[in-house]
């Protein structure tokens, strides 16, 4: 099985965390989707256009909650309740509201400006980081290794993007520390 990502992003991040949490066989390739011949590869497996994907033999799954569904099925492993499920969504939405930004940014526009756009983002932000500082403290989000690393994955690369302050999300902050040596998280870590 062969892992297509980008070493700075943090949904393929946790997918490769995740299979050496488990010792899953999965090979990791990192793809520069901005030169010719990656964002060609890019293309062709993925019509969104998005990473990560994974490709196992004749099969080719796209996003990230798709990959894990498709780990989990194929190992055997524990699925996610729907409340997990949904913590899951909240971790996405937060994380593709700053991926937004992100481009904006490098895009040359103000992001912080008073826009219907930026606000709707920052908003979306500050309310589902203020949630999840509520839910990563229960024993339901903390019975899921993958919840787990996908909101360790998602604080490591706002730390690393220096996209938001974390310090009023002391729950947060204290769960970051904790899980800040996840097996897998030092050879996949964006800043090597």
């Amino acid at each position: 099985m062969q892992l297509y990502g980008s070493d700075t992003s943090p949904f393929a991040r946790r997918i490769r965390i995740f299979a050496t949490c488990h010792n899953l066989p999965v090979s990791y390739q990192h793809l520069d989707i901005f030169d010719d011949k990656d964002r060609a590869t890019l293309i062709a497996n993925n019509p969104a256009r998005k990473i990560p994907f994974l490709i196992d033999g004749q099969n080719t799954i796209c996003d990230s909650g798709a990959i894990y569904r498709y780990l989990a099925d194929k190992f055997g492993l524990t699925k996610m309740t729907y409340w997990q499920e949904n913590q899951l969504v909240n971790i996405n939405a937060c994380n593709d509201s700053l991926v937004e930004l992100l481009l904006c940014t490098r895009s040359g526009l103000d992001t912080q400006s008073d826009a219907l756009f930026f606000n709707l983002q920052r908003e979306r932000i500050e309310a589902i980081l203020s949630d999840l500082n509520e839910q990563c403290v229960k024993s339901d989000f903390l019975d899921c290794d993958y919840l787990q690393i996908s909101l360790y994955c998602l604080l490591d690369w706002i730390e690393f993007r220096k996209l938001t302050d974390l310090s009023s999300f002391t729950a947060l902050l204290h769960f970051y520390e904790v899980h800040s040596n996840l097996p897998g998280s030092t050879d996949s870590d964006p800043r090597i």
